[in-house]
């Protein structure tokens, strides 16, 4: 009964969903709860949104501003949902802690939605984006007549916090293929998201975007390697840190190797290893090779695909994604613009001239492939060494090499 009373006298302050996830706003102050936003708690939110990203995620906080000013909001917003999930493994090393936040997020998705968003800075923003996609409030009106309405998706937010929370146990990844997977389901939706919010909905835009979230995805799981093999030790002053002693936790608290199991079983890598030896464990630059040479691969088809359709031709491949949820698309339309209509024997020129227009109006939302390959040529240049202190320091040359991407209109 003794140990009953202190497991309860534990979870109380836990029992509420929502203050557990509003609890770290304090620097925010919340709209009232009349169901109606005003002008200064859409500023209030984006502030907050923003500055997130630029302690959180600073390359997504430079890019920012090559995106146009009408999509801005919507960038925030998607990418502090995604910061805020990404989170929650840190602040939160017990299961049923992890799993009321995640819940959290998923009921305020389904409210925000819903037009009936919670007093939470990234649900605010998003509420105000979904209102002005829906009221028709974006100086570019140029999407096609084919396509849906623009909107963002609601399954797209839902299957970011599926897969974060499927992963949220730092578990090894069986595979090369499943790393690929995460990546799509989490960096590649970022930019599907993003895209939706342009408004554009095109198969050549999400193909290109596919490779480039594949490849942010793997390098974001290889900058994590170090952090998540050598966690900071737990902190025996909070209330969850004690709960719970599933394998998952010890997991957590006590670190892990991420690298796909075939890539290890490849390189002869043992987990084992890596924590007697940490850079020098036997194999790990070769399994650290492997994994940034599929990044390289994705990015490269990526800048292969694009300069294709800038000249003129096709991407090269089909998109292995095409005819799955939110991939559905309508063959091309051969109208240029509201004044020109190409006759039926030149649809393949029109096919080619739509096809450059969506590319370079989604341009902008492929700028993270800039940052990311910068950060794969920093590891090349430090022969593979996933510990290297400079791997996890900002890159000052971002901003140049983005704006100068953006300028040649090729990353």
């Amino acid at each position: 009964m003794y140990i009953l009373a202190q497991t309860r006298n534990r979870l109380r302050p836990l029992i509420s969903k929502t203050s557990i996830c509003l609890a770290r706003y304090t620097d925010y102050q919340a709209p009232p709860a009349s169901g109606t936003l005003k002008e200064e708690d859409v500023d209030r939110a984006t502030r907050y949104c923003s500055n997130l990203l630029r302690q959180y995620d600073h390359p997504s906080y430079i890019l920012t501003t090559f995106l146009p000013r009408h999509v801005q909001p919507a960038h925030l917003a998607i990418r502090a949902f995604n910061l805020e999930l990404a989170r929650i493994p840190d602040a939160s090393p017990s299961a049923p802690v992890r799993s009321m936040r995640y819940q959290f997020w998923r009921d305020t998705i389904n409210s925000t939605f819903a037009q009936k968003p919670v007093a939470q800075p990234v649900a605010v923003l998003l509420s105000s984006v979904l209102s002005s996609l829906h009221a028709g409030k974006n100086p570019d009106q140029s999407h096609r007549s084919s396509n849906p309405p623009p909107t963002l998706s609601k399954s797209r937010f839902l299957r970011l916090i599926t897969t974060r929370e499927k992963y949220s146990t730092n578990a090894p990844y069986s595979t090369l293929a499943s790393l690929e997977s995460y990546a799509e389901n989490t960096y590649s939706t970022l930019l599907y998201l993003t895209l939706s919010a342009l408004p554009l909905h095109s198969l050549t835009a999400d193909h290109i975007a596919s490779h480039i979230g594949k490849a942010a995805g793997i390098v974001a799981v290889l900058r994590g390697i170090p952090l998540l093999a050598f966690p900071p030790p737990p902190n025996h002053h909070s209330n969850t840190s004690s709960l719970g002693g599933t394998l998952d936790t010890q997991r957590v608290q006590q670190g892990a190797v991420t690298l796909p199991l075939d890539i290890m079983a490849e390189c002869d890598l043992k987990e084992e290893n890596v924590f007697r030896h940490g850079a020098e464990a036997p194999g790990l630059k070769d399994a650290v090779f492997k994994v940034a040479t599929r990044a390289s691969d994705h990015l490269i088809t990526a800048r292969q695909m694009l300069r294709s359709v800038q000249e003129g031709g096709d991407v090269g491949h089909g998109f292995e994604h095409e005819g799955e949820e939110g991939h559905e698309y309508s063959p091309y339309v051969t109208e240029v613009d509201d004044r020109t209509q190409l006759s039926s024997n030149s649809s393949e020129g029109g096919k080619s001239v739509q096809q450059r227009m969506e590319v370079e109006k989604a341009f902008g939302v492929f700028m993270p492939a800039v940052p990311t390959a910068l950060w794969v040529q920093r590891l090349e240049k430090g022969d593979f060494d996933i510990f290297k202190e400079s791997l996890r320091m900002r890159d000052w040359r971002l901003p140049w090499k983005a704006w100068l991407a953006y300028r040649r209109r090729m990353f």
